[in-house]
């Protein structure tokens, strides 16, 4: 089964999301560069003097077992970056 693993984060960290992509064996992806939101934990980002900082996404499709070890890269990542903010969510594919 395939997932779709999609990583929002900091665009300050931008190295080690794709450092772990990279340990994960993942080479296929679609970044989305410069995207403004907010988050619990990251604050708000929308790019102004007021609330300075860009976002990125990455949307990755994997298989299942890939996905779970994308999942855990990030999770390290969290836990060493904790103040960058980094987040990801997945959801089964049907086609690709």
């Amino acid at each position: 089964m395939l997932k779709m693993v999609m990583i929002a984060y900091n665009e300050a960290i931008d190295m080690e999301v794709m450092e772990a992509m990279e340990i994960c064996n993942l080479k296929n992806y679609t970044k989305v560069m410069g995207v403004f939101g907010r988050g619990e934990g990251s604050g708000t980002h929308l790019g102004n003097d007021i609330w300075p900082g860009r976002n990125n996404l990455l949307y990755v499709a994997a298989p299942e077992n890939s996905a779970k070890q994308l999942l855990s890269a990030v999770k390290e990542l969290k836990q060493k970056l904790d103040k960058e903010g980094i987040k990801a969510f997945t959801w089964s594919l049907d086609e690709l």
